[in-house]
């Protein structure tokens, strides 16, 4: 169910979820170390130092100490109870118990010697182990000042685990309701995050996405809500900037028209000629503007297609030219963008190789992260000074990229602009030996 907020209630902030995430956290530790206690029985009893059992041990033996021998027995038999068995002996030889190497009682983690009024008397302690077949008890013998013995038993382990454990299976129970209550309510801020940051990859991708749904906490929401007022200024400007411009463009041929009319009546023929020369070339560079800015290939909407599928139908295309073109990389590779934007960065940059350089090839490479595309050639390349220059719009090289050779030098700005509408980049580097590399780096994007 999605949070919103609602007018006089409490608001849903990112605070407010991490102090109940924290209370909740603590409440889970309590109610997990209450079922602990109700399931595990005597082991979630505290430890022997802290169950009262060895002070009511010493308690009993130095009331019958006390007492009279004709009355100890009688005494002992009182103070026993259905987990504590207490008896009375008047000589050792009188009590059954099994025959052990070391039965003296010499780990004192209770105190009992210091709390019994005669503690040089001898002490010994059994454990379950020690009696022969299924029936062993623990048992705990103390022998009085007048060589007289008590014994303590129990059928049963009547105490819990030593500190160091209980600590651990404690500390256990509250990193396991803390994993459990971060894990839910992490979901809840983590999921409009995780649909924030795909709904900016896809506007890295396709200008034209729709604007994300605003979901989750308050301050959350709010960015989601900047990024969508930002996106849709965003896309009016272009949307403006473009039909401005195609406009202008349009609106330029009209006096280009009435220029090549008037230049019919120059009678110089050589002086007629270069006006011609220029008004065609001024109608080439509108000619090439407004297919830039009507570009059918930006307003496509972003699919999966299979890259290297669409790279060797270039390949197809010019080796029926008689064009041969080098191929590198694997045969399938799905990819996630605008296929015919992508067609037509790669039909320029392979139409450039092919005009300016030599040896054309296309190497294809790819990872988690990005697709790297690369066309080589062999030919004069470009002047490292000159490597950002060329993707101004209207640039042109006068030696090996000149006007006559043909373009008005829209080509790689187009490429470019539709690889940063991609989320991309382009990069130039002259090869040794001679030529170009011109690789386009495309991330890879997880819709």
């Amino acid at each position: 169910m999605r949070a919103r907020h609602r007018p006089g209630g409490p608001r849903d902030t990112i605070a407010r979820w991490i102090a109940l995430t924290t209370l909740m956290a603590m409440l889970t530790a309590l109610a997990f170390n209450a079922l602990f206690v109700q399931l595990a029985g005597v082991w979630a009893k505290p430890p022997l130092s802290e169950s009262g059992l060895v002070e009511r041990i010493a308690s009993i033996t130095n009331m019958i100490e006390a007492a009279e021998p004709t009355q100890r027995s009688r005494l002992a038999e009182v103070a026993s109870n259905p987990v504590l068995s207490v008896t009375w002996h008047n000589r050792r030889q009188d009590i059954s118990v099994p025959v052990t190497d070391d039965p003296e009682f010499r780990t004192d983690s209770g105190g009992l010697r210091q709390l019994l009024k005669s503690p040089n008397g001898h002490i010994e302690a059994y454990q379950p182990s020690d009696w022969p077949g299924p029936n062993g008890q623990y048992a705990l013998l103390i022998q009085l000042a007048d060589d007289s013995w008590l014994m303590f038993s129990s059928a049963s382990r009547s105490w819990g685990l030593d500190e160091g454990p209980r600590n651990l299976i404690v500390i256990g129970l509250v990193l396991l309701s803390t994993i459990l209550v971060a894990l839910i309510a992490t979901r809840r801020l983590a999921r409009p995050l995780q649909q924030f940051a795909l709904g900016a990859r896809r506007f890295g991708v396709d200008f034209r996405a729709p604007p994300i749904e605003p979901i989750g906490p308050h301050e959350i929401r709010q960015a989601i809500l900047a990024f969508n007022a930002m996106q849709a200024q965003l896309q009016h400007f272009i949307k403006d900037r473009t039909q401005m411009l195609a406009a202008i463009s349009h609106d330029l041929r009209t006096p280009l028209t009435r220029m090549r009319l008037r230049g019919e009546f120059i009678e110089d023929h050589e002086q007629q000629q270069r006006l011609f020369h220029d008004v065609d070339e001024m109608q080439a560079m509108i000619n090439s503007a407004l297919d830039f800015f009507r570009d059918d290939a930006r307003l496509e909407e972003a699919t999966s297609f299979d890259l290297a599928e669409l790279l060797q139908t270039l390949i197809d295309d010019y080796r029926d030219q008689s064009i041969d073109i080098a191929f590198s990389g694997p045969s399938r590779l799905v990819y996630f963008g605008r296929p015919l934007g992508l067609k037509r960065v790669m039909s320029n940059l392979l139409e450039n190789a092919i005009k300016y350089g030599s040896e054309p090839a296309i190497e294809l490479v790819a990872d988690s992260e990005r697709v790297k595309i690369c066309v080589l050639d062999r030919g004069p390349g470009i002047p490292v000074e000159w490597h950002e220059q060329v993707f101004e719009p209207f640039f042109r090289m006068e030696s090996s990229r000149n006007r006559t050779t043909g373009g008005v030098g829209l080509g790689l700005s187009a490429a470019r602009a539709i690889v940063l509408e991609h989320g991309g980049e382009m990069r130039l580097h002259n090869r040794d030996g001679g030529g170009l590399r011109v690789c386009v780096l495309l991330p890879v994007q997880r819709i």
